[in-house]
């Protein structure tokens, strides 16, 4: 995390585990958002990542850590770095590149502005491995694609192209260029 006036950067940095969402990084997300819905001065956050990929989504280590099901959602509710960024999604810019998969997708999905580069995927996977998107996907995705498109990717475990996503209102634009650039550059 780093502040240069009215504008946050922030970056997620497991590049070891392309950027997995571990219990770690959702806290560290909800401390950020947190801070800038609490912070007007904050105009603009500015989220990227290093390493070859955005993020492939939720730490799979860390699945079924939690005997009780019931207890595993309400941990996950509490603990939902969407519902924060949605209170000032309007200030956020989201720029991923490669791989955009499960809630590496559903979060992005909340930001007022969301670029790709040329050559990012994105993919629900959730159901064929027995779960839900469970990150806020089903709303993010459908606000920004409607419900069919998003039907689509959940139940047909397909992935789309930058072009198809832009084509399909996923994503606002397509832009070359390293992330930490991209974002330097808005």
């Amino acid at each position: 995390m780093q502040r240069r006036g009215e504008l946050l950067q922030l970056v997620l940095n497991r590049p070891q585990t392309n950027n997995a969402y571990s219990v770690e990084m959702r806290e560290g997300l909800c401390e950020a958002f947190s801070m800038v819905n609490l912070d007007p001065s904050i105009r603009q956050v500015n989220l990227t990542a290093r390493g070859r990929c955005f993020s492939t989504g939720g730490e799979l280590a860390e699945f079924g850590s939690v005997s009780d099901p019931a207890s595993a959602h309400q941990i996950r509710s509490l603990t939902l770095p969407a519902r924060l960024m949605l209170a000032s999604a309007a200030r956020y810019h989201v720029h991923v590149h490669r791989a955009c998969i499960g809630s590496g997708l559903e979060l992005p999905a909340f930001a007022g502005r969301l670029t790709a580069d040329p050559q990012t995927f994105f993919s629900l996977p959730e159901l064929s491995m027995g779960l839900m998107p469970g990150a806020g996907g089903c709303v993010s995705l459908s606000r920004r694609m409607g419900r069919q498109r998003t039907a689509y990717l959940v139940l047909m475990n397909r992935k789309i192209d930058a072009p198809t996503a832009l084509d399909w209102g996923l994503i606002d634009a397509i832009v070359e260029g390293e992330p930490d650039a991209v974002a330097q550059a808005d």
